[in-house]
């Protein structure tokens, strides 16, 4: 296993005089580079996982689905990188960075230039439910590859002190890469197709790995410095407080996949908004929620309380979808409210999306420089279980309790979040 050592262990000065494992020597500012490729190879992955479900309504019309074929072949994207995430961590802790990010990243380039190819409608024939399903859970299970590698090789680099703010940056290109997914993809699709859209997303994973194999390198150590992993208490999957933050982090995802996966179809089908009026909402949501996410990480790197932030997160979080239930519900009565309904949309989406930085740090801290690999994607497989099950069940709760049963399951979601992120007793 690779060495992960922190700046206590080796100062910039020493890193710019410090030989890596292979024998490259590296500046005092390599460090940020490597957290450039983080934050490329999330934002393109995220223009997959949450580029793609924006395109729903297109998507809908373009395959011939309805909502619960639409939303079992978005769930699947979801299943997919639950599925492949905790093994992609694994290897990773075993591997090194490198190695996995590489060899995720251009399979799944691969894969989605095969689905552009594929598995897209013509004006002959338009694939089936199942087919496109299958593409999608493929993607998933390659692309899973991305969040836990990149991850442990920012943990690696950053010391204690930049920790938070690093992972928050990484954390943005979530919102950055589903951001610009969101504000292109729709369009794309509905003009020139879904081997556009495909297309696109394939050249995004690409560039990143061609970014990854030019700068992304293990920590060096201090010249004769025994290689070691440091670790801190039990293995990650035998440690409660790990277990208890991926929990929390799972749960309070579950409302974020809902704006994700169908607040366009929200606002289309509820509201009567139109391609720019949705696509534009949900380009607002992750711009916001990049600027809370990198705020957040500087403000806990100061002020040591990380805990205390997430528990106010999942407060926030629960309160703005309390409203927004409240105003689908008065919306339905009032017409007029509903200009008022793609606002509050966006207030919930950024409540819910500000602390991803916040909790993957803790949770790499709690897990030790030597498990972090492992750690996180273990937060991601919970992560993306909700992906995989929130776009499968809106449409069950749209048949029961219409769109604000919806929104009032996402609000429960969140206060469920707030006492598991207690210090355990």
């Amino acid at each position: 296993m690779s060495a992960i050592v922190t700046r206590s262990d080796c100062e910039p000065s020493e890193r710019s005089i410090a030989s890596a494992p292979a024998g490259r020597a590296f500046g005092p500012n390599h460090r940020w580079k490597v957290l450039g490729i983080g934050v490329a190879a999330n934002a393109g992955f995220s223009a997959t996982f949450s580029g793609i479900p924006a395109t729903a309504v297109a998507m809908r019309q373009g395959y011939h689905l309805g909502n619960a074929e639409l939303g079992l072949a978005l769930g699947l994207l979801g299943l997919g990188v639950a599925l492949s995430e905790l093994p992609w961590g694994v290897l990773t802790d075993r591997w090194g960075d490198r190695r996995v990010l590489l060899t995720g990243l251009g399979a799944t380039a691969a894969w989605l230039l095969i689905m552009a190819m594929l598995i897209v409608p013509t004006k002959t024939a338009v694939p089936g439910v199942a087919l496109l399903s299958a593409g999608l859970l493929v993607a998933g299970l390659l692309g899973g590859s991305v969040n836990g590698s990149s991850g442990r090789a920012i943990m690696g680099w950053f010391g204690e002190g930049e920790r938070g703010f690093a992972m928050s940056i990484r954390q943005t290109a979530v919102p950055l890469g589903g951001g610009l997914g969101a504000l292109v993809l729709p369009s794309l699709a509905l003009a020139q197709g879904f081997a556009a859209v495909f297309g696109l997303l394939a050249a995004l994973s690409a560039l990143s790995a061609c970014f990854a194999w030019r700068w992304l390198h293990e920590p060096p150590t201090q010249a004769g410095a025994h290689v070691t992993a440091a670790t801190n208490g039990p293995a990650p999957l035998r440690n409660i407080e790990v277990w208890r933050i991926s929990t929390a982090i799972g749960l309070l995802c579950f409302p974020q996949v809902a704006v994700l996966t169908f607040a366009s179809v929200f606002l289309h089908d509820f509201a009567g908004m139109g391609t720019w009026v949705t696509s534009t909402s949900l380009a607002v949501v992750q711009t916001g929620a990049m600027v809370m996410r990198v705020w957040s990480g500087r403000f806990t790197d100061r002020h040591g309380n990380r805990r205390p932030f997430l528990r106010v997160s999942s407060a926030l979080s629960a309160l703005a979808f309390i409203l927004l239930w409240l105003l689908a519900i008065a919306s339905a009565r009032q017409p007029a409210l509903m200009l008022f309904l793609p606002v509050m949309v966006v207030v919930a989406g950024i409540s819910v999306s500000a602390w991803h930085g916040v909790a993957y740090t803790e949770l790499a801290t709690l897990a030790g420089a030597g498990n972090v690999g492992t750690a996180l994607s273990l937060a991601n497989t919970l992560v993306f279980i909700g992906f995989c099950l929130v776009p499968i069940a809106i449409p069950w709760l749209l048949l029961l309790f219409a769109w604000p049963g919806v929104w009032l399951a996402a609000a429960i979601c969140a206060a469920i979040a707030w006492p598991i992120f207690l210090p355990a007793p």
